[in-house]
């Protein structure tokens, strides 16, 4: 029981979960049937736990150095070795699940998967960290609508947005860290960038994914798209100016965004489809 406890908190739950309830959400509105849902949360759920454990397996080494005793692997909770059969065993059972939607839906998906894996590998600690949360992040819409019958292809402006949203939650999901990989000699595109600089510049690739599912879909803006973007540039002007007092207040702002643009996504529905 302490092994499967220690596994699950190993696979970055909240990430896993939100990605794939994310998902499978998108899968339903596009009009997916239920199989083909399930199918879509399998293969998502499958490949975001051997990224994650994949994750904490290759930084052991570097949680140890920082004393990161909240990580399961240097806690003691699950041994490195049994972290890394999981995430291999999650990665072997990702692929069969990719492509049972369709040749280019699975082919989109496990470029995705892969991109995050070479995240984890070692692009992390380079100035091109972001590129595997733009890919992983922006192959989700085309998985998603390549999966649907007759195979159509999503949506310019979904794809962008998506591969915004991933760069934005790359420069939220690190800000917390910086400190700690700068002492491990992880230098990727935040870390570089600095504390500072991150607060200031994580809600911006959120705001425009913001204003591309509201302007970009053909058609006028519905009154709920403007209320929405007027609410994504004060959530970030509110944690931007909240950042001196409260370090944390730039990081729930660009939650915050990201979640508006989650909400965006989804009511486009059956819209994501290239017409």
């Amino acid at each position: 029981m302490r092994v499967i406890l220690g596994l699950v908190r190993a696979c970055h739950p909240g990430p896993t979960a939100a990605v794939t309830v994310l998902t499978t959400a998108l899968a339903v509105a596009s009009g997916r049937d239920a199989a083909g849902c399930a199918l879509v949360a399998a293969a998502v759920l499958t490949g975001q736990l051997s990224v994650g454990w994949c994750n904490d397996a290759v930084d052991a080494g570097r949680d140890r150095t920082a004393g990161r005793a909240d990580k399961p692997i240097v806690g003691g909770a699950v041994s490195v070795r049994a972290v890394r059969i999981a995430a291999i065993t999650a990665l072997v059972l990702c692929a069969p699940l990719s492509f049972a939607s369709g040749p280019a839906a699975g082919a989109v998906h496990l470029t995705g998967v892969a991109a995050a894996w070479a995240y984890d590998l070692g692009l992390k600690a380079t100035v091109l960290s972001w590129i595997p949360y733009a890919v992983g992040f922006g192959s989700l819409p085309a998985f998603v609508t390549l999966g649907l019958p007759g195979q159509p292809w999503p949506a310019w402006w979904a794809v962008l947005a998506g591969a915004l949203l991933g760069c934005g939650a790359h420069l939220a999901n690190v800000l917390p860290d910086i400190s700690d990989d700068l002492a491990t000699g992880v230098r990727g595109w935040p870390q570089r960038l600095g504390p500072g600089r991150v607060r200031a510049l994580a809600p911006l690739p959120l705001l425009l994914a913001t204003g591309l599912l509201v302007l970009a879909p053909p058609g006028p803006p519905a009154a709920g798209g403007w209320a929405a973007l007027a609410a994504a540039c004060a959530l970030a002007l509110a944690g931007l100016s909240l950042g001196r007092r409260s370090p944390r207040a730039p990081f729930a702002a660009a939650i915050a965004v990201a979640a508006l643009d989650v909400v965006l996504l989804l009511a486009r529905g059956t819209g994501i489809t290239a017409s």
